[in-house]
């Protein structure tokens, strides 16, 4: 069948339809009558062959009107793809996750049109979405500008309102060879270059400007309409330090002008948050250029992490795991028999001693291999779960590093359960059961599950890889929990399941994993005795509840804007004394306090006690203690809480009890006894 697209027909000047389609089959008749199946289940049936954009209208006109694509037997089209055969079709509209996507890879689009109508040397690398947003890379003589920028935008809104068509196309490769070398553009020839031959090249073209694309895309450019460029940056092509140095515009999209404010307004109540900031005014850690990437724990920071580290070890012994300890510095020859160096080497970092390489452990997951390798294990013994909290170095990029959340030593509260195939499922569930109290415990109610599927770059059959997806995903359903898929995002070794927190202002988080792995197991050698007394090959568990502790803390920082619950603040108890007359009580108190668990801490400086209370409360001390002459004479203290709630005057015995409560509650209860 020879199909012609033509031009895009509007109606009223806003409303898009699909490109009209003239079809001509060898006989000249139509003869396609695809059955279209709904996310509902429902079914229609329709005489020929129909566009995704046609099926939205067939339902209706609003449907139409909120169209950006759809969803063919689970691949993303545009919404002028053509259905010629029986199909599962979901319209992708704003409201879908898929949509955002959509508009902000589109809004990237727009961007580079901009930029090279006011800026028609440039040339146009790559333009990705982003978590936040989307970014391009642009090549040009001199640096942009903030004014750029401005009316970069500006003519990004005159394109937008222009309601351009976006025509989809398929070009072959000397096609698309011969437009972009006419252009010019050599970082779109370099693409092209690296693209596998039998792949099919396609354009996407609005206005005058033709982009190299896999799509899919807005129907037109009247569809952005709330965007706002964010800012500038350097970045070298392909994230090689050897590679020429690019230009790099950031910005983001939403639907409306609505989400788009309330972005913003979310960044400004990030930028309170900034756990980098937040550190130097509660005194937590610090950075320097003498270890980069590596932090200086101070006291306060350091008692949050031992008391997280003391938490999970309690919850690792209730669920039958075992603690070890194994090397930084592990013998090169491991990380490539496991796999680890072809994969992941540029992360690495290595050295020579006495004539060998060796490499600082990246991950813990071999040398646990060599842990159970140690003695001859018998099926009985099955699961075997090893945890460590093993420090781990990464060669992560100068750029990419971001206070605790991208370090290049972290401390991961790693663990590894060896079991049989018929103990992944159950296992698994009991995983999941326990990752979930745990955020829980840490105040995160809300975790979004992903399924990472295979990734192109990976080790093992493809029989080993559909039975650790298909085990995980039984495990998630058995668990009642939602999930997506990602294709292509598992590790190398195996799928994984994601753990997403999400935060009180809506970022998420990725902390927790599981991934099935028949891979390392076997590469290492490593069996059991069965019990028909043969050589058996366990199955590998990588299961992480914090991930990184570094970046975990970071988050809970952010969280609780500082504010940490009475388990984990640094200093949970200020004792202070209203005159010099007190400071006898005082001490005494801060005494009982330490001796009964509580860390306390005394404020006897000559000041007035209001100053000591607003100090003390911006430092986010849970409890603040006042003492005065009545609270000696009574043996009492004046409770006051971080929010300014007055809890009267209690014993100490009974101060002693409220601190404990709120300890064992962890974040559950607000501090004062209010429950969330």
């Amino acid at each position: 069948m020879v199909e012609h697209h033509l031009d895009m027909v509007v109606v009223g000047g806003s409303i898009p339809l699909v490109p009209t389609m003239i079809r001509i089959s060898k006989n000249g008749n139509e003869n396609i009558m695809p059955v279209i199946t709904l996310p509902d289940k429902s079914q229609k049936k329709f005489d020929k062959s129909i566009t995704v954009a046609e099926v939205a209208a067939s339902i209706g006109a609003g449907l139409l009107k909120a169209t950006l694509a759809g969803k063919v037997n689970d691949h993303l089209v545009d919404a002028s793809f053509l259905i010629e055969h029986d199909a599962t079709v979901r319209i992708i509209t704003d409201r879908d996750k898929e949509g955002l996507e959509i508009i902000r890879h589109s809004t990237a689009h727009l961007l580079a049109q901009a930029v090279k109508t006011l800026f028609p040397t440039a040339q146009v690398a790559i333009g990705p979405v982003t978590e936040e947003g989307f970014y391009y890379d642009f090549a040009l003589g001199h640096a942009f500008t903030p004014e750029d920028l401005i009316r970069i935008e500006e003519k990004m809104h005159e394109i937008a309102a222009l309601d351009l068509p976006v025509v989809h196309r398929s070009w072959s490769r000397e096609e698309a060879i011969h437009y972009f070398r006419d252009i010019g553009e050599e970082y779109k020839l370099k693409i092209i270059h690296d693209i596998p031959e039998a792949e099919t090249l396609t354009i996407y073209q609005q206005g005058k400007f033709i982009d190299l694309c896999r799509g899919p895309h807005v129907p037109n450019t009247g569809r952005l309409k709330a965007f706002k460029l964010t800012k500038l940056a350097g970045a070298y092509w392909r994230g090689d330090a050897k590679n020429e140095m690019l230009q790099r515009i950031y910005g983001t999209a939403f639907p409306d002008q609505k989400a788009l404010d309330a972005h913003f307004i979310a960044l400004e109540e990030a930028e309170k948050r900034d756990h980098r900031k937040l550190a130097k005014t509660l005194d937590l850690f610090h950075f320097q250029e003498e270890s980069p990437g590596m932090v200086f724990w101070h006291p306060n920071g350091w008692i949050i992490y031992t008391e997280i580290k003391k938490y999970i070890s309690q919850q690792l012994s209730l669920n039958g795991y075992q603690e070890i300890s194994t090397p930084q510095l592990v013998d090169l020859e491991l990380w490539k028999k496991s796999g680890h160096w072809a994969m992941f080497n540029e992360e690495m970092f290595s050295m020579e001693i006495d004539k060998r390489h060796f490499a600082l452990k990246p991950m813990n997951c071999p040398c646990h291999v060599l842990v159970f390798k140690q003695g001859m294990r018998s099926y009985r013994e099955l699961p075997i779960r090893f945890a460590e909290y093993g420090c781990c170095h990464r060669n992560e990029l100068s750029g990419a590093m971001h206070g605790l959340m991208r370090v290049r030593q972290l401390v991961q509260d790693d663990a590894h359960i060896f079991c049989t195939e018929d103990q992944i499922q159950s296992e698994s569930v009991k995983f999941i059961k326990l990752v979930l109290e745990v955020y829980k415990d840490f105040g995160f109610d809300e975790v979004i599950t992903k399924l990472a599927l295979r990734p192109d770059k990976r080790i093992g059959s493809d029989q080993s890889w559909d039975k650790a997806e298909h085990a995980l995903a039984k495990a998630l359903e058995e668990a009642g929990l939602p999930f997506d898929l990602r294709p292509g995002e598992g590790g190398f070794y195996g799928p994984k399941i994601e753990f997403h927190l999400k935060d009180c202002i809506g970022r998420t988080w990725q902390c927790g994993t599981l991934q099935v792995d028949y891979n390392q197991p076997e590469r290492l050698e490593a069996y059991y005795i069965g019990e028909d007394s043969s050589k058996k090959t366990p199955v590998m568990l990588h299961r992480a509840i914090l991930g990184s502790l570094e970046r975990f803390i970071g988050v809970l920082i952010e969280q609780y804007a500082g504010k940490l619950p009475v388990w984990l603040a640094p200093t949970q108890v200020m004792v202070m004394n209203i005159t010099t007359k007190q400071a006898q009580f005082a001490e005494e108190t801060v005494q009982f306090l330490q001796k009964q668990g509580v860390r306390a801490k005394s404020d006897l400086r000559n000041e007035k006690i209001g100053f000591k209370i607003r100090e003390h409360t911006l430092q986010c001390i849970p409890y603040l203690f006042v003492i005065g002459d009545r609270e000696v004479e009574s043996r009492t203290v004046a409770v006051r809480t971080q929010q300014g709630k007055d809890l009267g005057s209690l014993s100490l015995e009974k101060s002693v009890e409220l601190i404990r409560d709120a300890v064992a509650e962890r974040a559950r209860t607000e501090i004062g006894g209010n429950k969330n």
